[in-house]
């Protein structure tokens, strides 16, 4: 089956190299979609450069020909080629400009769309070790950095390059000792602008750093503010993000501290090569080897030599960005998706099967521990721990690995179409593990899932996930209306959707918001309460029509009355379905056809709830908890004042 997911790539604190072949190559394939933009763009640039050229060598020539012969209307000529000039100059450069951004923008576009569409697919275990900060890190700051090499990097790059080479060519042309005189200060500024590179990588290695952990702190807070304010922790939070504040903007200074050291540099090293120049060119004009023009044509050449020279060691530093940013989200696409994920190409059909079928689940000896892997191999679901434990004597691992922390051990029980199952146990026993395997969130390290027979491995994920319905007792809604969360994963008219809220008594919740069902939500649900949004879940759950119906303490925040309105719905849901409940409220699974009793991942007890009230066990004395005392008679009669007869729950 599939590997397991290895393991995140390191993060922003990493340095790439500066320049990976590999990873160029995979980012020009999503360059090569729009080929076109980028030969337009050099086009652009190449006429921007010449038209850099055509400036100095009219200047020469009006110095040298044109006013010495005394003719002004030669002169005009020349001013407005040069006016046409800057006007074809201006239009390169839109043009380039607007490529250029085009280019960067569909590129971001097209990584965006596949970072999230690869983020969707990732098992959940990847989600419990890793920030959301850092994920909104790569899908937004890591791609801006890869607009950047686009449209300033790339195709920029390559016009400074071809003007430096051009504006070489030509000064060598025209007189080849004034262009070694300007040439004579390019060591040093090599050697600046590779001190620049080498402090500026490790400035911009710390800014990433920084961005990360605050996205990721400000994330995790802005999520639990309610108990941020429960806890009157405002301001110890605040001095925390002051302190992360804080170090952001030391790396930003330090940044900001090497290019204010190297532009000056530059410019003093430009100013040194029009003093040498000076210099050489008085001489040679003197002695009549140079005329005016030419010195006055070089004096402009030189200015623009070194601007791109200057450039291209910032464009280095914006490959240097790029390449980090790119290893960073090549890694995250590089990820293993959660397996099963594959589209079935008959799924409405699988699906519909399952339904006819209804749903029966087997749990044969399953055994579970939280990143013992994470997934299956390929032998069949057994871990690296137990193909150890089969090797020969003669071949003894030097270390062998340490016993997992099993969260399940063995666990085995089988429910059918019209059965109902609960699990109970303390905190921690492990109940929601095995929702959490049914459903395909995390594969167990031993033992099968079964489906109808069939391991749930070898079933679309699509598909199995299709024929359940969850309610969670963490709900969560989407920002948006009332209806699209419902209708969350079917396409059922507006009538079937307020059918499924009647039976559950949601239809009165929706009818007193502002819009109905048409209100807007707030993000996670904002703006109704947790027993409302219970209510919505159940519905949402039932319109669904599952052939499997998973509850998790799923009425643990609504009222007696209300929750006594949801058993009556649910219990006219469950007939002929499989019902699988978590419970701590005891009184909502009496009428069970099993319940089973877990203890530290372990089955301890199981049978009906009069069968495990006679055996005197852990279900004995947490139900006489629950009942206070005043013995099973009491209880009862609480309970049958919420719950459907047996008949009805069928």
């Amino acid at each position: 089956m599939a590997a397991a997911v290895r393991s995140a790539p390191p993060d922003d604190d990493a340095l790439s190299k500066a320049y990976d072949a590999r990873l160029v190559r995979r980012l020009l394939s999503y360059v090569r979609p729009y080929a076109w933009v980028v030969v337009a763009a050099l086009v652009c640039i190449a006429l921007a450069a010449g038209m850099q050229l055509a400036g100095p060598l009219l200047t020469r020539w009006v110095i040298d020909v044109a006013l010495p012969a005394r003719n002004p209307a030669l002169v005009g000529q020349v001013a407005l080629a040069f006016a046409g000039m800057l006007v074809a100059q201006f239009g390169a450069a839109y043009g380039e400009t607007l490529l250029t951004a085009l280019l960067g923008q569909r590129v971001m576009r097209d990584l965006r769309a596949e970072l999230f569409a690869r983020l969707q697919q990732l098992p959940v275990a990847y989600f419990d070790r890793t920030p959301v900060g850092r994920l909104v890190t790569r899908v937004t700051s890591d791609v801006e950095a890869l607009n950047e090499l686009f449209t300033s990097g790339v195709v920029s790059g390559l016009g400074d390059l071809f003007t430096l080479v051009a504006i070489g060519v030509v000064m060598l042309v025209v007189d080849w000792r004034l262009a070694l005189a300007a040439f004579a200060v390019i060591p040093f500024v090599l050697l600046a602008s590779r001190l620049f590179q080498r402090y500026v990588r490790s400035s911009y290695r710390d800014i990433r750093t920084r961005v990360a952990q605050l996205n990721a702190y400000l994330g995790e807070r802005l999520a639990g503010i309610r108990l941020i304010q429960l806890f009157g922790r405002e301001l110890s939070e605040v001095r925390r993000f002051g302190g992360l504040n804080t170090a952001h903007l030391d790396a930003q200074l330090k940044s900001i501290t090497v290019y204010a050291l190297y532009f000056p540099v530059i410019e003093f090293l430009t100013t040194l090569a029009l003093a040498s120049l000076l210099v050489t060119a008085g001489y040679e004009v003197a002695g009549g080897a140079l005329t005016v023009g030419t010195v006055a044509a070089f004096l402009q050449l030189v200015r623009r030599f070194f601007q791109p020279l200057q450039d291209l060691s910032e464009k280095y530093n914006i490959l240097q960005a790029a390449m980090a940013a790119s290893e960073r989200i090549f890694g995250l696409l590089d990820l293993a998706p959660a397996p099963g994920l594959e589209s079935s190409p008959d799924r409405e059909h699988q699906v519909e099967r399952l339904r006819r079928a209804g749903v029966t689940v087997t749990f044969e000896s399953v055994w579970f521990a939280y990143g013992a892997d994470g997934g299956v191999t390929e032998d069949g679901g057994r871990d690296a721990l137990v193909k150890s434990s089969s090797q020969s004597d003669a071949q003894p691992l030097p270390h062998p690995p340490a016993e997992p922390r099993w969260v399940l051990k063995g666990v085995s029980f089988s429910v059918s179409p019209g059965q109902f199952l609960a699990l109970v146990g303390h905190t921690g026993a492990g109940k929601s593990t095995i929702v959490n395997l049914l459903l395909r969130f995390y594969e167990p390290q031993r033992g099968r899932i079964l489906v109808n027979g069939e391991d749930i491995r070898t079933i679309p994920v699509d598909v199995l996930r299709s024929v359940v319905g969850y309610v969670q007792q963490d709900i969560f809604l989407f920002a948006g209306d009332v209806g699209a969360n419902i209708r969350l994963s079917t396409t059922l008219s507006d009538e079937a959707l307020r059918l499924a809220a009647a039976r559950v008594g949601a239809e009165r919740v929706i009818d007193r918001l502002p819009g109905g069902w048409h209100h807007e939500l707030g993000e996670r649900g904002g703006g109704v309460s947790v027993g409302e949004r219970q209510l919505l879940a159940f519905a949402r759950a039932i319109a669904a029509d599952p052939s499997l119906l998973i509850l998790d303490e799923a009425t643990s925040a609504v009222d007696s009355h209300i929750e006594a309105e949801i058993q009556q719905g649910v219990a006219a849901l469950m007939g002929g379905r499989t019902t699988i409940a978590i419970a701590h409220r005891l009184s909502t699974i009496v009428h069970a056809d099993e319940i089973l009793v877990l203890h530290h991942g372990e089955v301890v007890e199981r049978g009906t709830h009069q069968q495990l009230l006679g055996a005197g066990g852990t279900y004995e004395r947490l139900f006489r908890l629950q009942a206070g005392g005043d013995g099973e008679r009491e209880f009862h009669s609480a309970v049958d004042t919420r719950l459907p007869t047996d008949a009805a729950v069928g």
